[in-house]
């Protein structure tokens, strides 16, 4: 689930309005003013920033033929799965300043909730298929160029989106639109349906994402323990020309593979302690401690979903060329023109970019 205003370890909804803040029609907010306001702007700054960098990954992930590999091809699901979590963001600034009434409908309410957990699994299941790529790639070379074929991997991005989808389903019925009362419009809330809290369906969902999260962060590190001796192993052996630029471009893409996955760790772990704290939590000050862990993990969680462009573009030069290229086409021409001018008539030959399951990046 997308992190929740009101506490992202469990349905959003759950949470009640700030005890000492005023609850009317016009204001009905889960946080003191004085933090409303500072994690309101946050979370304009990741909304803002993070459209616009994973919009702008597709375009250049589009558009660039540099960049068309079977990499780059989980790399845009990626930022696909990124911006759909973060279109759900500002549903969630609505339940910090309102927690209620709830006005978008019953659709809306149960949709934000799954689209941001299915999207959730989506990613893990992303980064662990494209490290079990790179480990093919890497320590099965021969296997690996007739296995990793650009449509075989758009089949397991598809089957990988099927799963998350299906795997999520049962929280587009946990959530619906509750009245605490039946007098008042004002009461209807964006919260748990007695299903949820009775059945203990909610208990076994949560642990279902906390598993998402722990066990591909261990098959994740197999599978870099594995690579890095296969790396090492490689670097000690005599090596011609091509083979110092197929271990060159591994390194470089494990590298952009490792910041990624280390990025996504430091995310999303409090964001599952968030969740664990709140199901075993039963007096009020470890509820109030939880409420406010769970708002630090709720930008923590939108930062996940906007940092990927920023690490591409800080590590990848390809990516930082291509995105050059795609906003400032003219002087990127200009720029190419100089450069082979300078370094007496060099271009980038064919031969690199045919390489594509070695250097995607």
């Amino acid at each position: 689930m997308g992190g929740g205003c009101e506490n992202s370890s469990a349905p959003r909804a759950e949470g009640e309005a700030w005890a000492g803040s005023p609850c009317d029609e016009r204001l009905c907010s889960s946080l003191p003013l004085p933090a409303l306001i500072p994690v309101t702007a946050l979370c304009l700054g990741l909304f803002l920033v993070g459209v616009a960098g994973n919009v702008l990954t597709l375009l250049v992930l589009r558009r660039c033929r540099e960049l068309k590999s079977t990499t780059n091809l989980y790399l845009g699901s990626m930022a696909l799965s990124d911006l759909l979590i973060l279109l759900g963001l500002p549903f969630d600034l609505y339940r910090l300043w309102r927690s209620r009434p709830w006005i978008f409908g019953q659709l809306l309410c149960r949709l934000s909730y799954y689209l941001a957990e299915a999207c959730t699994y989506c990613t893990i299941l992303h980064i662990t298929a494209l490290t079990v790529e790179r480990y093919l790639a890497i320590c099965f070379p021969l296997k690996a160029k007739v296995v990793i074929t650009k449509r075989r991997v758009k089949a397991v991005i598809g089957a990988l989106w099927a799963f998350a989808l299906l795997s999520a389903g049962p929280f587009f019925f946990l959530v619906g639109v509750e009245q605490r009362d039946n007098q008042t419009d004002f009461s209807r809330e964006c919260r748990l349906t007695p299903l949820a809290t009775e059945s203990g369906l909610l208990g076994i969902m949560l642990w279902v994402t906390t598993s998402y999260f722990i066990l591909p962060v261990l098959c994740l590190n197999v599978l870099y323990g594995l690579i890095g001796r296969a790396l090492w192993r490689s670097k000690v052996r005599p090596q011609g020309p091509s083979a110092a630029l197929r271990e060159k471009g591994h390194r470089q893409t494990i590298r952009i593979l490792a910041v990624v996955v280390l990025a996504f760790i430091i995310c999303w772990l409090p964001f599952h302690v968030g969740r664990i704290i709140f199901i075993n939590t039963q007096d009020t000050s470890t509820m109030l401690f939880s409420q406010y862990f769970n708002i630090f993990a709720l930008q923590l969680f939108y930062l996940s979903a906007c940092i990927n462009p920023i690490l591409y573009n800080l590590i990848s030069k390809k990516y930082r060329a291509a995105v050059y290229k795609l906003l400032l086409p003219r002087r990127s021409g200009k720029r190419a023109f100089s450069a082979t001018r300078d370094t007496g008539g060099y271009t980038e030959t064919s031969a690199s970019i045919k390489k594509e399951y070695i250097t995607p990046f």
